[in-house]
């Protein structure tokens, strides 16, 4: 058989046969490694994390990752994020795909009054595609800048959350051709879509929603419904109350400390989004 073609929207062309013995050419979702890493005034830098995604959206990948993880709070902390030995503008999180092929990693150069806590790091190096909070430290690390939900005024009806899946999908383009990416979408209460990323890792395609809005200076989305298109894990509920999220639905089922931490916090968390029901976990008075 031929050996695979990566294509540069995130999708692979790999040989394939089926069971009753017809080679065909299957359509994939690439999977690659990118290694984060942190530039310093004084010219050094440091690989903080490699974690398994699809590439495209990388600068948003790094974004979301370093304000979720509380090492970034703020736009004007770095000047720059580019690929190893390829600039790629000053935080617009753009990523030109055709020219950065082979760059899997990722640099963000800080600015020069900046002094981070690394500290807030201290993980396994290496994080998979499937499940981003495996070697945190200590979960209590990861409580540690989050603040409880203060503004209560969003709601929003059942007709809107029972339609999220299907707005959803109409826009998942590469998940028609290869069935195999988790996506995140926020939308506005009246279920009007706003943005959509997809990976293959199911945090980062959060972390590519949260870092796009990061770059643009849109946080928090206090204003915003979140939708995951597989389960809500704790790690997911985690980085949507870093950004400000009041309301995650999810299409799959919730962890028992999701819903733990997303009733400590105030937010309201929603699974089983799909088959025209859904379950309301924590705090369904926003939901009309």
């Amino acid at each position: 058989m031929k050996p695979a073609e990566v294509l540069s929207s995130g999708v692979s062309l790999r040989p394939a046969v089926r069971s009753d013995g017809e080679e065909f050419t299957d359509i994939l979702a690439v999977e690659e490694p990118l290694e984060i890493r942190l530039g310093f005034a004084d010219g050094t830098h440091r690989a903080i994390s490699i974690t398994m995604r699809t590439p495209g959206e990388d600068g948003e990948l790094a974004a979301g990752f370093l304000f979720t993880e509380g090492i970034l709070k703020s736009r004007d902390q770095f000047r720059q994020i580019r690929h190893c030995g390829l600039k790629i503008g000053s935080g617009s999180g753009v990523v030109d795909r055709t020219s950065a092929i082979n760059s899997n990693t990722i640099r963000v150069d800080l600015a020069a009054d900046v002094d981070v806590d690394l500290g807030r790091l201290e993980r396994h190096f290496y994080t998979s595609s499937s499940c981003g909070v495996c070697g945190k430290a200590s979960i209590d690390t990861l409580r540690t800048e989050i603040k409880p939900i203060e503004n209560d005024r969003l709601a929003v009806s059942r007709d809107v959350i029972h339609a999220l899946p299907t707005r959803l999908r109409e826009t998942q383009s590469i998940f028609d051709q290869t069935g195999g990416l988790h996506a995140s979408a926020l939308f506005s209460s009246d279920g009007k879509l706003d943005l959509v990323r997809e990976d293959v890792g199911r945090h980062n395609a959060l972390d590519k929603v949260i870092g796009h809005k990061f770059l643009n200076d849109k946080l928090p989305l206090s204003d915003r419904v979140l939708l995951v298109s597989g389960r809500a894990s704790f790690e997911l509920v985690q980085k949507a109350l870093m950004a400000g999220i009041q309301i995650m639905a999810a299409v799959g089922a919730p962890s028992s400390l999701a819903v733990e931490l997303a009733a400590e916090y105030g937010m309201t968390l929603a699974g089983f989004v799909r088959d025209g029901r859904f379950n309301v976990y924590t705090r369904p008075d926003r939901i009309l």
